[in-house]
């Protein structure tokens, strides 16, 4: 799969589990110290057992001084793309433009609908993302209010801002086809975990992303290559599936490497 000149960056899956909570900005303390580039954290709002991602994403980046912090990936259906967008642009203030934004469609639709949230087939999982990606960049760049008429979200004359240090990357957590389509059309990165999409699968999925960034008028080299390693085939270590598909659990210490092909040199 071609790296169109990056440079590798390395990083960092953290597990915020709230029996043991300051172990993963310890963990995130030493990957600073040891020369990672990127901390990332799970964002699944609907478990109990863990730490809320952004909240756990602030301490993180002032705990630390150089890596970037993302939340791997951003729970869309439970986080409305305007609350994400100033969320996002308030902590990259704070942090000194050391945040990017993974976003994630959903999934465990009965886990999200217990707490509220939608139930959604997968093109309407489809468009809600793109959706989403259209106010998040409009409220980071606009000079004037926003009116967007979307079916699942929309603005109606929302005042923008604020601005981000840094033109913050969307890195989207992409499977299928349509949804890797999609990331070559609007996406910033391409954001794969590996037990969905082993290493056999990924030149296919890059085909789909460079061919619609071309398609879209865009350079191909524009969109990211991020990839989540599992340690093995057995999971992340301590991971145990418990109360049907909506339920995970996971040691404290349970960690796993997100590898990128983003430039050292120039923040996305």
């Amino acid at each position: 799969m071609p790296d169109y000149g990056h440079d590798l960056l390395f990083g960092t899956v953290l597990v915020p589990a709230a029996g043991h909570s300051a172990d993963a900005v310890a963990l995130a303390r030493v990957a600073d110290r040891s020369g990672l580039d990127l901390v990332s954290v799970p964002d699944h709002p609907y478990r109990p057992d863990l730490l809320d991602a952004w909240a756990v994403l602030a301490v993180i980046a002032a705990s630390t001084t150089r890596v970037r912090v993302f939340p791997n990936v951003a729970n869309l259906p439970l986080r409305p793309p305007a609350v994400l967008a100033r969320t996002a642009a308030g902590l990259d203030l704070l942090s000194d433009g050391r945040v990017e934004l993974g976003l994630g469609a959903g999934s465990y639709w009965e886990a999200i609908a217990a707490d509220g949230g939608p139930r959604r087939s997968p093109g309407e999982a489809l468009r809600a993302t793109r959706e989403a990606i259209e106010v998040i960049r409009e409220l980071w760049t606009s000079d004037r209010h926003v009116h967007i008429d979307g079916k699942h979200y929309g603005l109606d004359g929302a005042a923008p801002g604020p601005a981000p240090a840094h033109p913050i990357g969307i890195w989207v957590g992409a499977v299928g086809p349509r949804m890797l389509k999609l990331v070559g059309e609007t996406a910033d990165g391409w954001l794969p975990s590996a037990p969905h999409v082993p290493p056999n699968r990924l030149a296919a999925g890059h085909r789909i992303v460079a061919e619609s960034a071309a398609s879209a008028g865009r350079a191909p080299a524009a969109v990211r290559r991020l990839y989540n390693l599992s340690p093995g085939p057995g999971g992340f270590p301590g991971e145990r599936r418990t109360h049907g598909p909506s339920s995970w659990r996971r040691s404290p210490w349970s960690t796993g490497r997100a590898r990128s092909s983003c430039p050292r040199s120039n923040r996305p």
